[in-house]
């Protein structure tokens, strides 16, 4: 057999080892491994694994991974999205469909101190579900609010774990890609809020109003707000402006968010504790994760099936758009079957060159990547979103899907936004080019 017949078949034996249960980090290890063993030597393979793992785990680069998300898991025990939420409510609650809009933007400010995904669907679904249920909203639409917000906007938006750990396999600056990140992600939201309003105008039992709140009332609670803000502006100001490298951000927003939430009293030592252990937890897998996408990548690299597939895929006779979809395509059926992170890994090593050759912009490429992935988490069939909801709620998956829909409307006409009008993502990017 040739490196290349090889390569196919340890992918094949790569999903059948997912499917069998086995976590994609290890095998991506087992694989990578065991076909360069095949390929090269066994001597070589074992000199791989110890070098991948040495310098996967020893790379300064990937401390930012941990900071970030340990700033998203003090926020996240420390209750900041309730608080971020009552503001909201006072200020849209009165409207039809008020509270979802509420569950928009508190996320998107929430996503501001918060690097995970998951913090953010969990936060809400146990914040804003309850108290859509309280005024009698659709579950429908408290449900596939909450989701489809976390999983995307919790992409998109920076400090993003998905950003990070991409611009890491790729090579590309983070720094530039959360900017690029920041005007498709506060465009999706203002999609989702037309959403929201249309489709309680069509059906206003769907979200009926709550209580008006007075404007002392709402100004009062404008700190709730103010103050994450400001965490996220000297955070991201010091990083676009080279005032600090992503670790030093990343340690910076931690120590901010740690001090914020002790001197509003909303952090005990015990919530300090759990934070630090979730966030060991999050960034143990995250690194293992890109450990195992090094040895499987270059495992792949040697079967040189990468540079085939990009001439071939360059080659062919359809428009590059066309060709650019299939591949977005691609990683949005990988990403509801494979946790959209892992997937990701695992796919842009192969598909990213094929993008450059294309002549895409790399920050172009890495947010489109993101966003499509974003919307394979709250897809069935393993739609993490989905499931974090279920768990904590109880509501039946069918019904979440069923709220989720009418949202990927939103998607559709943000991508295609985004390949109309490349600059949506670029644009913010080239302000900060020294």
């Amino acid at each position: 057999m040739n490196e290349i017949t090889i390569g196919i078949i340890a992918l094949c034996f790569l999903l059948g080892l997912f499917l069998s249960g086995l976590e994609l980090a290890f095998a991506m290890i087992v694989i990578g491994v065991a076909g360069f063993s095949i390929v090269v030597s066994p001597e070589a393979a074992m000199g791989l694994l110890a070098n991948d793992f040495f310098d996967g785990l020893a790379s300064y680069g990937l401390t930012v991974i941990p900071l970030f998300v340990l700033m998203g898991q003090i926020a996240f025990n420390a209750g900041l999205a309730k608080h971020l939420y009552d503001t909201c409510h006072r200020f849209f609650g009165h409207i039809p469909g008020g509270l979802s809009i509420a569950t928009v933007v508190g996320a998107a400010i929430f996503k501001s101190i918060c690097g995970s995904m998951a913090a953010t669907v969990a936060t809400f679904a146990s914040v804003a579900i309850p108290e859509m249920d309280r005024y009698g909203y659709s579950k429908k639409l408290s449900t596939g609010i909450v989701a489809i917000v976390g999983g995307t906007l919790g992409a998109l938006l920076p400090p993003s774990v998905t950003l990070i750990v991409l611009g890491i396999i790729t090579e590309v600056s983070i720094g530039q890609l959360f900017m690029a990140g920041i005007v498709p992600g506060l465009l999706v939201a203002f999609l989702f809020l037309i959403v929201i309003i249309v489709w309680c105008r069509i059906n206003p039992a769907l979200g009926p109003k709550s209580e008006k709140f007075s404007w002392r009332e709402r100004t009062s609670s404008l700190p709730n707000i103010i103050w994450p803000l400001m965490i996220f502006i000297i955070i991201m100001g010091g990083f676009i402006k080279g005032f600090f490298t992503p670790t030093e951000a990343g340690s910076i927003g931690a120590f901010a968010v740690l001090i914020l939430c002790i001197a509003k009293r909303d952090l005990t030592f015990k919530g300090i504790t759990k934070s630090i252990e979730e966030a060991l937890r999050t960034a143990c897998m995250v690194l293992f994760l890109i450990v195992g996408s090094t040895i499987l990548g270059h495992f792949i690299a040697v079967t040189t099936i990468p540079a085939i597939a990009a001439e071939w895929i360059v080659n062919l006779p359809i428009p590059r758009f066309l060709t650019v979809i299939c591949i977005l395509l691609v990683y949005l059926l990988g990403g509801s079957f494979i946790d959209d992170l892992a997937f990701m890994i695992l796919a842009t090593p192969i598909f990213f060159p094929v993008f450059l050759k294309l002549g895409y912009n790399p920050l172009w490429v890495g947010i489109m990547i993101t966003l499509t992935a974003g919307v394979g988490s709250v897809i069935p069939p393993v739609a993490v979103c989905v499931f974090i909801i279920k768990n904590i709620t109880k509501i039946p998956m069918s019904t979440i899907y069923a709220g989720v829909v009418p949202f990927l409307s939103a998607f559709i006409f943000c991508m295609i936004l985004l390949f109309m009008f490349p600059q949506l993502t670029l644009y913010l990017p080239s302000l900060f080019v020294k």
